[in-house]
């Protein structure tokens, strides 16, 4: 594979030039790819251009280009998210129907939670997750529960370097996320106020695979306004429970489902 004169393969630079196309920048000249890429304008030129003729960006007004459909149909075939998301809607769809907002499940990306998909209801609290979207691991209830059952050479690496602070309840001491941690270990959940936006109330709990690894976090936001949040966690933990179980997981988390309520009603 042509590497640049900096060792950087040419598949590499074609997906840093990928990696710039996000919600908030959904299309883009070839002039602010190679700006934001930190790329030779005819090199981008080159890289787009080639893209383009691929089906993995698209002509789009004003000599922008987006993203294609074609990387959406291929990325549509990756089994570890068909899977998950296959198994988890019916769950879901049930734990939506009590919680009237957001419901939604994300996977560990990185030190990011990539969520793979959101159930919303009209007239929800504004929530900034999207689907196919990131967010920060140290500031979201999803990314909490992740990084609380991660292994531990990435805590340490959360840890250990500045965290940015969304709202003034995002924790970003190293030691009380020390014990955040430690705690959602312990009650096998995570009520988060008001840490990634100052609307929300985010609460989330594990979901674990066949071999008893957290794969996922399934969580819900309500509004921060919300009293008691903590009546939401019966039903969250029944729906991940059922995730889980459907995932192929032990299930030796009942009697800790058991001490915080009854099963969500409906789960298939």
């Amino acid at each position: 594979m042509a590497r640049s004169s900096a060792g950087e393969s040419v598949l590499s630079r074609a997906m840093r030039v990928l990696r710039l196309f996000t919600a908030d920048s959904p299309a883009l000249t070839v002039s602010e790819i190679a700006r934001r890429a930190d790329l030779p304008i005819a090199t981008a030129h080159r890289i787009v251009g080639e893209l383009v003729a691929l089906g993995a960006l698209d002509r789009a007004e004003g000599k922008q280009v987006r993203m294609g459909y074609q990387l959406w149909e291929l990325a549509s075939r990756s089994s570890r998210v068909l899977d998950l998301r296959e198994v988890a809607m019916p769950f879901m769809e049930d734990l939506q129907a009590v919680v009237r907002h957001h419901t939604q499940i994300g996977v560990l990306e990185g030190t990011d939670v990539l969520y793979l998909e959101r159930l919303s209801a009209r007239g929800a609290v504004r929530n900034i997750t999207r689907i196919a979207g990131r967010l920060p691991i140290h500031a979201t209830s999803a990314g909490l529960v992740l990084l609380a059952h991660s292994p531990l050479e990435l805590q340490e690496e959360v840890l250990s370097r500045p965290l940015r602070p969304y709202t003034a309840r995002t924790v970003t001491d190293p030691a009380r996320l020390r014990s955040l941690l430690a705690q959602i270990r312990r009650e096998g959940f995570v009520v988060a106020t008001q840490m990634i936006s100052e609307a929300g109330t985010g609460v989330a709990a594990p979901v674990r695979d066949a071999g008893g690894e957290v794969v996922a976090a399934l969580s819900v936001v309500i509004p921060a306004s919300d009293p008691s949040p903590h009546t939401l966690v019966p039903a969250l933990l029944a729906a991940g429970r059922g995730i889980s179980r459907a995932l192929g997981a032990p299930t030796a988390d009942e009697d800790l489902l058991r001490s915080h309520g009854p099963r969500l009603p409906g789960n298939r």
